[in-house]
């Protein structure tokens, strides 16, 4: 299990009562399903060629109309010359609003969006539920060291993989349908899409990870009715929690962007995305255990982690500070869109 599921099991087992941990494992069962459906989606849609029709479909006429078929042939490759290419001189907000008419009628980013909202509100009310009706038990270490406003936003490393999954799709789903030649023919300049593509997911993916964020907040402290522990926006370090956690999932979605560009492949970048929060951790974990502790706090489940802790729990375990982990995680971001960029415009759409 890797840091960021441990650091969810650990709060789902706040009290003794043994059941608790047993939430992980069909949660988890419930991201793979939802990751394989999403992939299986994008992988059944229509894959058509930009031209769909052979020169004899573009024929206005018959052989028989034109008196013989070189005549008519001749005509449209003359119409076909005439035609004026495009221009190209898109700004930047128009084809921002070209993302945004993408993004909002594409049914595979949609469902990616409404998943993250499900699995994010939908754990935390399960984790702070279950340790409100299991109060009672807790001991009083515990207690002592319960964070409620991290339990409440739980979900987050569960939904993480879904904002993830809708970075991959905003790029790659034009290179599995084929319709980036469409756009970059029509748009030449190739960093301004990546620019427009950016702007209008990172747009996007605030609204719905704050949304999910401030909503799991306020869905679990009401949950966590007396006696147990719960928090307000005014408890020190909460608020801090609650917009970090919205902003750690949208860098995420971010890197998820950024690695869709390099692969230019769904399943690929996903799986490299995937590798990055699950595998990774299980790797640096086999290190020995002084450059364990040294790498662990690179990585992105454990920033989220610390960017969650509204109590200063985790503060003193070598971790960096909430805001410093999230600028090293915007770094990760920032360098895969980078590097997304030169491949974009060296290789061939």
């Amino acid at each position: 299990m890797t840091t960021s599921l441990t650091f969810a099991a650990t709060l789902l087992a706040a009290g003794p009562h043994r059941h608790r941990g047993h939430i992980i494992g069909p949660v988890i069962l419930l991201v793979v399903v939802v990751v394989v459906v999403i992939l299986l989606v994008q992988r059944s849609r229509n894959r058509k060629p930009i031209a769909e029709g052979s020169p004899s479909t573009l024929r206005h006429g018959t052989s028989e109309e034109h008196g013989n078929g070189s005549a008519g042939t001749s005509t449209l490759t003359a119409v076909a010359l005439d035609a004026s290419p495009p221009s190209g001189r898109y700004n930047l907000i128009d084809l921002a609003r070209s993302e945004w008419t993408k993004l909002r009628t594409v049914r595979s980013t949609m469902w990616t969006l409404a998943i993250t909202v499900l699995l994010g509100l939908g754990v935390s009310a399960i984790a702070t539920a279950e340790t409100r009706a299991n109060w009672s038990t807790m001991s009083p270490a515990s207690i002592r060291g319960f964070d409620p406003t991290s339990l409440s936003l739980i979900g987050i490393f569960i939904a993480q993989f879904a904002i993830g999954v809708f970075g991959v799709l905003v790029m790659s789903a034009e290179y599995s349908t084929g319709t980036v030649r469409a756009v970059f023919s029509a748009a030449p300049r190739r960093l301004n899409v990546l620019v427009a593509k950016i702007l209008v997911f990172t747009a996007v993916a605030v609204v719905v990870a704050e949304f999910v964020a401030f909503a799991s907040f306020f869905l679990g402290q009401a949950l966590l009715t007396s006696p147990a522990i719960h928090a307000t926006l005014a408890t020190p370090g909460t608020l801090r929690a609650v917009v970090g956690c919205g902003l750690y999932i949208t860098a995420l979605g971010l890197l998820g962007l950024g690695l869709a560009t390099i692969i230019r492949h769904s399943a690929g970048a996903i799986s490299t995305f995937v590798g990055i929060l699950l595998i990774l951790p299980l790797v640096v974990q086999a290190l020995p255990s002084s450059i364990a502790a040294d790498v662990r706090r690179f990585l992105p489940d454990r920033i989220g982690a610390n960017m969650i802790a509204s109590n200063g729990a985790l503060h003193g375990t070598g971790l960096f500070s909430p805001w410093v982990g999230f600028l090293i995680l915007v770094g990760y971001a920032v360098a895969a869109n980078i590097l997304g960029a030169i491949f974009l415009t060296r290789r061939d759409a």
